[in-house]
């Protein structure tokens, strides 16, 4: 079951500078130190159903609109039961916010335990005009400093509604960072000026999106579709050619709006780029170019993969595509992964099958270096298609295998100082290298998110919390209230290695905002 961990940040005296413990110490402790500024609301936990223990009921994904991977479906029968452990900073009367459906004309009541004395008897969860017609409940109950226990039971006969998810608030000492991050970035883009059609515009918004599915703030989805409509007219049509991964990515833009409007003017965008792969070129072993360009022809890079499988098993759950999509997505992860991952689990950058390339090893067509976002794609793609395909087919323990590899190098090169991963990641030991932000976001949410779901070893939660402590130590606050996140690469081509410790290193480029959402959302909502 989930255990949410307080965000623990160290505050410092108003206008004083952020400190970040030296990439060379040799000392493992991290700490971000975040100078303070205008107040930020405090960070809602939510809790899922299905992470719950569940007696008599199951959980359920059978009606859109549910947060997390489903809901819990109560027997017909009454004394049907859920239970969250919820663990609060202090003790205290909280609000719980309960998220629900009650698709029939009567009412499903609950009663509400807490440490097994019920302390709200008989609360009134009513017709909710069908089961995709969600809505909240909220009640303050008492909860003890630590873990609590919070049991919904069912009083009628007819069980109790479909419940999705249990939300409190952040509690004393707790920043909201996504909140904060997006506000700032809102506050410097408009949807007209923050870029064109591109995947670091697509995965911050991205980022933004499941913010916006948390908060359930209505400006952070409208500026998503305003963005979006800059590109899709009222019939569907989306003038990109798609002739290479990179442009893919934003589709995932598509198929969240077309879930939260309804318009089927998203669907025929996101087809478009369903179509598309039917004749994109492919390598041998049937792995999809980088791209279409001269220059990319016949290679793999590890970014790819991340630009179209989380796309392509969300467009087929969407659209009633799911054999397709899943078969597609785990052979391109298998085909990258074999071919990029090396015997210490990492990922080289990129593959080429002709070997023509300057920087392809003329026996193995790899590129020399094993470059951090890259890995961090393919970290992130391969626990989202996990996370979508069935239990049972017939590549998901190759999926395993490669994964649990994979988290092992990771957490080899992880620097022991900071926490954070560096730049060319099995090269730390240089004093010219120096660790990367968005990397760092994204092996942690993909340690943190396989390790919760089975995926690999539990004991990788601690080495995901300790990343995650060392991204926040690149996260400031400016005198104008704004978020700074520093040491984000700029986008990178494939090269040798003073080529990638040479690259710029900017604050508060998109890569590493929308990584740092997709993480946040992930760690400081548990």
């Amino acid at each position: 079951m989930k255990r949410w961990t307080t965000l623990l940040l160290a505050v410092v005296l108003a206008g004083s500078a952020l400190s970040a413990p030296s990439a060379r110490a040799t000392t493992p402790s991290v700490r971000a130190t975040v100078p303070e500024g205008p107040r930020v609301p405090l960070a809602p936990v939510r809790y899922e159903a299905e992470d719950a223990a569940i007696v008599r009921g199951a959980v359920e994904s059978d009606h859109p609109g549910f947060t997390g991977r489903g809901f819990v479906d109560y027997d017909n029968v009454p004394g049907g039961h859920v239970e969250f452990t919820v663990d609060r900073p202090a003790a205290g009367s909280v609000p719980v916010t309960l998220r629900y459906a009650n698709g029939t004309t009567a009412d499903r009541p609950l009663d509400l335990a807490v440490g097994g004395r019920t302390v709200a008897a008989g609360l009134s969860f009513g017709p909710t005009g069908g089961w995709t017609g969600w809505r909240t409940r909220t009640v303050t109950v008492p909860l003890e400093r630590g873990a609590n226990t919070v049991r919904l039971t069912a009083t009628g006969a007819d069980g109790g509604p479909n419940l999705d998810s249990l939300t409190t608030d952040g509690g004393p000492g707790t920043t909201d960072w996504s909140t904060a991050v997006v506000e700032s970035t809102m506050a410097r883009f408009t949807p007209a000026s923050i870029g064109g059609w591109s995947y670091p515009v697509g995965l911050y918004l991205y980022g933004q999106y499941l913010v916006h599915r948390r908060t359930g703030d209505p400006r952070l989805l409208a500026y998503i579709k305003s963005y979006v409509d800059r590109f899709v007219d009222s019939a569907g049509n989306i003038g990109q050619s798609f002739g290479h991964l990179d442009s893919m990515q934003t589709g995932r833009l598509l198929t969240v709006l077309h879930r939260e409007t309804g318009h089927a003017r998203y669907q025929r965008a996101a087809r478009t780029i369903r179509d598309r792969l039917n004749t994109y070129p492919r390598t041998t072993e049937g792995g999809f170019w980088h791209s279409t360009s001269a220059s990319r022809h016949h290679q793999l890079w590890a970014d790819g993969v991340y630009m179209v499988t989380p796309f392509l098993v969300e467009y087929g759950k969407q659209f009633g595509d799911a054999g397709y999509a899943a078969d597609e997505a785990t052979r391109q992860l298998a085909v990258y992964g074999t071919r990029l991952q090396t015997a210490n689990g990492l990922l080289r950058h990129a593959w080429d099958e002709s070997r023509r390339q300057p920087w392809a090893d003329p026996r193995t067509g790899l590129a020399p270096e094993h470059w951090c976002r890259a890995i961090g794609w393919y970290s992130m793609a391969v626990v989202d298609v996990l996370d979508a395909v069935p239990g049972g087919h017939p590549r998901r323990e190759r999926l395993l295998t490669l994964l649990r590899d994979l988290a092992a190098g990771i957490e080899r090169y992880q620097d022991p100082a900071t926490g954070r991963w560096f730049q060319v990641v099995d090269q730390g030991g240089r004093s010219d290298n120096w660790t990367e932000t968005s990397c760092s976001s994204m092996f942690t949410f993909a340690l943190f998110r396989a390790a919760r779901q089975g995926y690999v070893d539990a004991r990788y939660e601690t080495v995901a919390r300790r990343g995650y402590q060392g991204v926040l130590a690149k996260l400031s606050l400016g005198a104008d209230g704004r978020t700074r996140l520093a040491d984000i690469s700029i986008g990178t081509n494939v090269g040798d290695y003073a080529y990638y410790v040479q690259r710029e290193r900017r604050t508060d480029d998109l890569h590493g905002l929308g990584a740092f959402l997709i993480m946040n959302e992930q760690l400081a909502m548990r």
